[in-house]
């Protein structure tokens, strides 16, 4: 054995019961935390007996040495591990990538199934498979690693992309609970009218057979999109899609009757200008403070010739960041309506920005 092997042995001893030669750095490394030392009288434990039998053997405490503690708990997590891997049943995947959900159904029905799957309860949706639920039957299904859905009777879903990142699923019809703990921007629903994108949250998103819906936003936010047309709902708020238009315009369900339905008319291409100008009246002249989310979107929505007046109103309600402008606006500048979304203090506008750059690259990648 070496000096340098003589040394690092006394030290060693040293810090484990100060048996062995010191260390002049460990010495001045106490001296200085000495004022800090505990000072007093240790707890008083109840008294072990040395030795005990268990099961017809011994053992002692003192048997067990730290090396021996871990190399104990490692077997036992091992043997651990071995059990649950052996006693889980794992899903058959399409690629490398990509990542089946388990679904578990609360009522096993024989109508209900998994099309080109495996029998519904407690099995695995993969890539290219739709899941649907009759009458009597809700399903469940784990999202990857961050989430969870929650399907009800009478409901479509279609796994549309499954890998990390990107989690990709179409509604065609019924209603979806769903709950996302992800980074903003990894889960995306598809529906027949619009693409909902969770930024963080929790909702329910209902789709009629006509593919008309409605998403209701509990928890964080999410954006709504078709096209170049944005709609963003946060907790509270709801927004109803259609079809031949995409998503509406968002509300706080708890805006008066008059309130909505007046937006509704609004968002309606089939009423006349005479009905537009006394529903957009009604909007305006009934906007809360909150309702400063129904005027922000309609900055984008409304004619040239109505801007003006939503632009005052909700400059009332929340003012303009100094970056802003009224010309800016009347013009519809993309950056300055950002920057005042990120004013009303509902969620950052540029999570939903990344979240379109990331997607565009990823599709043209793919392309």
């Amino acid at each position: 054995m070496t000096h340098k092997q003589d040394v690092h042995e006394f030290d060693s001893k040293y810090l484990w019961d100060r048996s062995g030669q010191p260390d002049p750095e460990i010495q001045k490394l106490e001296s200085s935390l000495a004022r800090f030392r505990h000072n007093r009288l240790p707890p008083a434990f109840e008294q072990f007996a040395p030795q005990a039998e268990r099961h017809g053997y011994s053992f002692s405490l003192s048997s067990f040495t730290p090396l021996r503690l871990a190399a104990t708990a490692l077997l036992a997590v091992t043997i651990g591990a071995a059990s649950w891997l052996s006693l889980t049943s794992r899903p058959q995947l399409q690629t490398p990538t990509e990542i089946a959900w388990q679904v578990q159904l609360a009522v096993e029905s024989p109508t209900t199934n998994i099309s080109n799957g495996t029998p519904p309860k407690n099995s695995w949706l993969q890539v290219g498979q739709a899941l649907e639920t009759d009458s009597d039957t809700t399903a469940t299904l784990a999202v990857a690693q961050i989430g969870r859905l929650q399907l009800e009777p009478g409901s479509r879903l279609r796994l549309l992309q499954s890998h990390n990142g990107r989690q990709q699923v179409a509604l065609d019809r019924g209603t979806m609970h769903a709950t996302i703990w992800s980074t903003p921007g990894q889960f995306v629903v598809d529906t027949p009218s619009a693409v909902a994108v969770d930024l963080g949250c929790m909702y329910t998103l209902q789709v009629d057979a006509n593919g008309d819906g409605t998403l209701r936003t509990t928890l964080g936010w999410v954006g709504f999109r078709r096209d170049n047309h944005e709609s963003f709902i946060p907790a509270g708020a709801a927004c109803s899609t259609h079809r031949l238009t995409g998503p509406g315009t968002p509300y706080f369900e708890d805006a008066s009757e008059a309130f909505r339905s007046a937006l509704v008319q609004l968002d309606s291409a089939a009423v006349g200008s005479s009905e537009h100008q006394s529903a957009l009246q009604v909007v305006l002249t009934q906007a809360r403070a909150r309702d400063a989310l129904t005027l922000w979107h309609l900055l984008a929505r409304v004619s040239a010739t109505d801007r003006p007046a939503v632009f005052n109103r909700l400059a009332q309600i929340v003012p303009p960041p100094v970056n802003v402008t009224r010309d800016g606006i009347l013009k519809v500048d993309r950056a300055m309506l950002d920057s005042w979304w990120n004013a009303l203090d509902l969620g950052d506008i540029s999570l939903w920005r990344h979240w379109e750059r990331n997607w565009a690259s990823e599709d043209a990648e793919s392309r």
